[in-house]
């Protein structure tokens, strides 16, 4: 088949998909406080970015792709590209180190965002660039995007991927935990990846009053900026699972020691989101007590303060007496 014959078939291919994930979706209730999101998830091609991935079988992954001779790989491969899942779009030695993430979340997480005309936003890991092609549809103009990602590799099939569906936003390849003061001040931060507390430089690189989400934990966290210094904000009540900071542990890892906690809690996922927030400042058993004396609390109650050079999570209220601090690594920029 002809390369022009090819790219029909998938056109053809990919319209009904991708109007079935809007659909999709829009009944999850993702874009209810924003539906102009809903013409860029109808505009931006999500098959472009994703030219293949992997899906896990017995023994490890299998790739498809687009290119494929054979039309039904093709077309599992875009209904893989439009569902709404998660993708694995890279590995190294059977490890995943970038995705594509589940679109509902991303939906959610573009809406919490709060984009307004005008604002010049930087998205902390690039992954396919799909994410940055739908910031850039909404905004109408490339220049206000910025993307970044730590490996060459990775920024430049973001690159490709942006330039065939029609955008052209900045991609740097950078730590993105630096942030990129050549192009600062942003009024809105967006990370795809989980930090185990907030980079001083990005702030330090926001106007006033700007926005930053990222998740954190097994959670995300909406910050508001008042000055170089300062931020604070409360975690959505939705879970996320992210590809972590490199150099850091995964934040859901589960402690080694937790005994006298009962099997119940270890496996809540709100107790769980609690472990990984307080990683090293709370012991299990202390963190249990806290769960358990507090009603189990969802993730809305919780939420994060920077000051400074300090930064703590709490519960409740930033004063009030749960608070500990989020550790002080400044691991480097994994991916989406």
């Amino acid at each position: 088949m002809g390369a022009h014959a090819l790219d029909n078939e998938l056109d053809d291919l990919a319209a009904p998909a991708r109007a079935a994930l809007v659909r999709e979706i829009e009944l999850s209730g993702a874009w209810a406080a924003d539906p102009v999101w809903r013409e860029a998830f109808e505009a931006v091609p999500r098959h472009l970015f994703v030219p293949y991935y992997y899906v896990g079988v017995v023994g490890g992954y299998e790739r498809r792709r687009g290119e494929s001779p054979d039309p039904r790989t093709r077309e599992r491969w875009m209904r893989g590209a439009y569902a709404d899942a998660p993708l694995a779009t890279r590995l190294r030695d059977g490890e995943l180190v970038s995705s594509s993430s589940q679109p509902s979340l991303m939906a959610i997480m573009l809406v919490e965002l709060r984009v307004e005309d005008g604002n010049r936003v930087l998205e902390i890991g690039a992954g396919t660039g799909y994410n940055a092609a739908l910031l850039a549809h909404r905004l109408g103009d490339d220049n206000l995007v910025t993307t970044v990602d730590l490996e060459p590799e990775i920024t430049e099939s973001a690159r490709r991927h942006l330039a065939a569906a029609g955008y052209h936003p900045a991609v740097v390849t950078c730590d993105g935990a630096r942030g990129v003061p050549e192009r600062a001040p942003f009024d809105r931060i967006i990370a795809t990846c989980t930090l185990t507390s907030i980079p001083c430089a990005w702030l330090a690189q926001c106007n006033p009053g700007a926005r930053i989400l990222t998740p954190l934990g097994t959670g995300l966290i909406a910050l508001e900026v008042q000055d170089a210094e300062h931020a604070e904000g409360r975690f959505l009540h939705t879970p996320a699972y992210f590809v972590p900071l490199r150099g850091s542990a995964r934040p859901d890892a589960e402690p080694a020691h937790l005994g006298g906690v009962p099997r119940r809690a270890r496996e809540h996922e709100l107790f769980r989101f609690l472990l990984a927030l307080s990683r090293g400042s709370l012991e299990p058993q202390e963190a249990y007590a806290l769960w358990e004396r507090e009603g189990q609390p969802q993730r809305e109650r919780y939420g994060v303060t920077v000051s400074g050079e300090h930064e703590w999570a709490w519960l409740d209220d930033p004063e009030g007496p749960y608070a500990w601090p989020l550790p002080n690594d400044r691991p480097r920029l994994l991916t989406e």
